[in-house]
């Protein structure tokens, strides 16, 4: 086989391998975990352990958290609160940023998201939900439920307003993309830091394991809190008929996402803190987005809802 042959058939096979558009089920197995296509979950898991070796710089720690709370707020302010329930409008260009920062999270693209959590919703707590701890426990509510290869297709039929955009379904065919360009950015800004800024400490590869690597796995298991803790821990305002729960850790958190009980109760609103004294960041942001322009349309709870339903 020649060069330009052999250079065709990796293209092809690298190509079909970050395809999503193929991907099927395993009706065999439904529990089945997929370890070659998940393999870049377990991978960065393992290149954390690299921390031993690149050291440590304040402005390496700082990226990294500063990282994590900007693409939280990709994941709870676009994925979730715009892409999966609509909370609020805001322009096709401003749409595809949020896309952009949320698939930066490494957690598929926006359609999969939305497609996943709408089910949810349905479901909530039911035999058929994706991630219930009371139906399949602490572990697979967490991750596994990420990793199985039956949820890696897009439930379509619940997502026929988000598939009609071509550049939605870019980023869900090749969800990798962004995760690896962003990836590659933080190796260049520490490597760029390195050369004019020595005195930081810092280079491309401890940027790497630290903003890059270490951000995204406490991305990954802050986001997966919601589905498992937030379902067992807190307290329960309303009765929603599954076992939703607020817990204001998890949401200090993740900018929120913790007062899920409320948003089980009422999920319309772009705000899960019902009450001024429940801190939710990722409002407060989607607030000043409105103020500028670049949002529009906030749902708020109506008074008769918050006060309704409350448990007993």
């Amino acid at each position: 086989m020649n060069p330009k042959a052999k250079t065709r058939k990796l293209s092809y096979h690298l190509k079909a391998a970050l395809d999503n558009s193929n991907f099927t089920a395993s009706e065999k197995n439904p529990r089945n975990i997929d370890w070659l296509r998940s393999s870049p979950f377990w991978l960065s898991h393992l290149a954390v352990i690299g921390l031993i070796w690149v050291g440590a710089s304040p402005i390496a720690i700082g990226l990294c958290f500063l990282f994590y709370f900007v693409r939280m707020f990709g994941i709870t302010g676009f994925y979730h609160r715009y892409f999966s329930h609509r909370s609020f409008r805001t322009s096709r260009v401003v749409q595809f940023l949020g896309a952009l920062l949320g698939a930066s999270s490494a957690q598929r693209g926006p359609i999969w998201w939305a497609s996943h959590h709408r089910h949810h919703h349905r479901h909530s707590d039911e035999p058929v939900d994706s991630h219930s701890p009371r139906q399949d426990g602490f572990w697979w509510s967490h991750v596994l439920w990420f990793l199985a290869d039956k949820n890696f297709p897009i439930k379509d039929d619940l997502v026929k307003d988000l598939n009609r955009y071509p550049e939605l379904r870019f980023l869900d065919r090749y969800d990798y993309l962004v995760p690896l360009v962003y990836w590659g950015m933080c190796f260049l800004i520490g490597d760029l830091l390195a050369t004019h800024y020595p005195e930081l400490g810092t280079n491309g590869w401890q940027m790497l394991v630290w903003a890059g690597f270490l951000s995204t796995v406490l991305l990954w298991h802050g986001t997966f809190t919601i589905n498992s803790l937030a379902h067992r821990w807190g307290y329960a305002r309303y009765e929603t008929g599954d076992d939703s729960r607020n817990n204001w850790f998890l949401a200090i958190l993740t900018l929120g996402e913790g007062w899920h009980n409320n948003h089980h109760h009422y999920q319309h609103t772009a705000r899960q803190g019902f009450y001024w004294w429940e801190f939710d960041i990722t409002y407060y942001i989607l607030w000043l987005g409105s103020c500028i322009g670049l949002i529009k349309g906030l749902k708020q709870i109506p008074e008769g809802v918050r006060e309704s339903s409350r448990a007993k």
